[in-house]
């Protein structure tokens, strides 16, 4: 559930600042299908990745995270 709630926010920010998934993926130097699974929920990203999405989306880890969780991420 924790990976699903993860991937929509991804898969929202994304789409809001104009990227499609391959050319995300392509940014983050990971494969299509690795970020499709992480999007549809089926893969937990590290926090490593999260950091990584964030920096590419110009949005901070708070921003990111679903809002149950805002208050264990530490920039």
């Amino acid at each position: 559930m924790e990976a699903e709630k993860w991937g929509r926010r991804i898969r929202a920010f994304r789409k809001l600042k104009g990227f499609t998934q391959e050319s995300f993926a392509k940014e983050l130097g990971v494969s299509v299908s690795i970020l499709g699974e992480v999007e549809r929920g089926n893969r937990m990203p590290d926090v490593t990745f999260m950091k990584q999405v964030a920096r590419m989306l110009k949005i901070s880890m708070e921003e990111l995270a679903p809002p149950e969780e805002r208050n264990q991420i530490n920039n």
